[in-house]
């Protein structure tokens, strides 16, 4: 019988055994000179405030090993181990490594998990927002082999997977940073909130009574364990969802417009005074103006608070024949302003250096002292008015007399700035009647997902309504509860998750 040679399991054997998967991950715990992969760090960590000089500067710290970062980096004066909790603690912070260099003096607050926004132990040190301060912080940070640098979004993603947010309640916190109007801050503060959740999970749990009555009926069919007429009452009861989805659905795109702004083009015929309503708007030179002709010959774009709401503002070149070639591309960029979203997508692949999506709401610009008494639309700018186009009748100051004036429409002088406060004010409330942005209900669709996912649950409830068979109809009002609790994240799909935590800033 072949004899083979015994052989003694060297640390060199243990150390290559636990850098193999799986199989021998037993081993790695008794192997010290093992460095622990970014997968194995469980604890994250990151700079949570802005970049730059500031007063404070918050780094946090996230995960099981937050308590011994705390013992390993935060000096009290009373020289405390055991921090207590939720309470902040004026404190030097140190090296790990180089515990008499004293990196800076500040605060550090410990939250105990469960109880923080992670669910987690975290730790938050509140620093001097320096450069070198924050760098040397960091660095320090880097040195202990728990910790790694968080992923954009982390710390959201971690609170979500630990119950303490969903997806409703991520994008609105996402919203509510990226504000920048009362109103979209208002939209943004009802979703983090949770009130967006709870709506949701009311139609989801809506669709799942009428499952469970539907399911009950196939298992043991209408007989006396069963309500008389629990089958139509359901019917009736999906109906109702149906009803009420197709009216979200039909809310003219009102929580995405106030979510991402309403967008405005301005268009009209040359020096007509579209770049001088611009500068107004802006209060400040956005645009040159001179009497010259076709001086816009791109599209000028420029995002604006207008009476509270997020407005961006397209100046477009002035439409009128020419032979002049960079005016020319000019105008045809302001046509591609007013397409539809899908001919606009088409138009993309010529690669356009800058190009304008379809407008939400257009306002062209006539000069009064070219029109004379009756009001007379250029053909050049015909093909593009609509029912919904507003006017604004410029140089009021150059003309003297009676002039015709149409519907949704104001007669200013941006010269002189004669009625300016008037069409202000009056197109602020013109624009919050068209998407009734005074209705004190907050939106429920304020992202295109939610969108998809509604026409999604709609579609399921039509198609259990137009069945008989009631073991497919429960199958419909099935996929309906998925779709309506993808929107909240009860669904987990992971390439949904990424796509909407990757866009979070690093400590956040």
């Amino acid at each position: 019988m072949p004899r083979f040679p015994s052989r003694t399991c060297t640390t060199l054997d243990l150390h290559r055994l636990a850098q193999t998967p799986i199989r021998y991950a037993w081993l790695r715990p008794y192997s010290a000179a093992v460095v622990p992969s970014d997968a194995q760090k469980k604890t994250i960590y990151a700079l949570s405030t802005p970049h730059g000089k500031a007063g404070v500067g918050v780094v946090r710290v996230s995960g099981p090993d937050a308590l011994a970062v705390w013992r390993s980096m935060v000096r009290t004066p009373h020289a405390l181990t055991a921090p207590e909790p939720w309470k902040l603690h004026r404190c030097d912070i140190v090296h790990p490594s180089r515990q008499q260099a004293v990196l800076d003096s500040g605060l550090a607050v410990f939250f105990r998990g469960p109880r923080s926004f992670t669910t987690e132990d975290v730790l938050e040190l509140h620093i001097h927002s320096g450069r070198a301060i924050i760098s040397s912080v960091l660095g320090a940070l880097a040195a202990i082999d728990a910790c790694r640098p968080a992923e954009p979004g982390e710390f959201t993603r971690r609170a979500f997977m630990g119950g303490r947010l969903d997806l409703t309640q991520v994008e609105g916190l996402k919203d509510l940073i990226d504000a920048d109007t009362d109103i979209q801050r208002k939209v943004a503060l009802t979703a983090a909130e949770g009130s967006m959740k709870s709506r949701y999970e009311h139609l989801r749990h809506e669709i799942i009574k009428c499952l469970a009555n539907i399911e009950a009926i196939i298992d043991f069919g209408e007989n006396d364990d069963i309500e008389e007429g629990i089958y139509e009452q359901s019917r009736s009861r999906v109906r109702s969802l149906r009803d009420t989805i197709k009216e979200h659905l039909s809310d003219n795109r009102r929580g995405e417009i106030m979510r991402s702004g309403i967008r405005l083009a301005i268009f009209g015929p040359p020096n007509a005074g579209k770049s001088s309503l611009l500068n107004f708007l802006a209060q400040r030179d956005a645009a040159i103006v001179t009497p010259v002709p076709g001086t816009t010959r791109d599209i000028l774009e420029l995002s604006l608070d207008l009476g509270g709401l997020p407005v961006v503002i397209s100046d477009t070149a002035g439409l009128r024949p020419t032979t002049d070639l960079v005016e020319s591309i000019g105008i045809k960029r302001a046509k591609n302003a007013f397409v539809s979203p899908a001919f606009h997508s088409a138009l993309t692949l010529i690669k356009l250096s800058f190009s304008v999506q379809a407008a939400d709401v257009s306002l062209c610009v006539l000069s009064l002292d070219e029109m004379g008494s009756s009001f007379t639309i250029p053909a050049s700018i015909k093909e593009l008015i609509t029912a919904d186009t507003f006017f604004l009748l410029n140089k009021v100051d150059l003309v003297s007399g009676p002039f015709e004036k149409p519907r949704n429409s104001w007669v200013t002088s941006l010269n002189d700035g004669r009625g300016t406060s008037e069409f202000l004010d009056e197109f602020s409330a013109a624009l919050q009647e068209k998407y009734d942005l005074n209705d004190t209900q907050a939106p429920l669709i304020t992202h295109a997902r939610h969108r998809v996912h509604l026409q999604d649950a709609l579609t399921f409830l039509e198609a259990f309504l137009d069945t008989d068979d009631v073991v497919v109809g429960a199958e419909e009002l099935r996929y309906a509860a998925q779709a309506i609790g993808k929107v909240s994240g009860v669904i987990d799909i992971e390439e949904l998750l990424d796509s909407i935590f990757n866009d979070f800033c690093i400590g956040k």
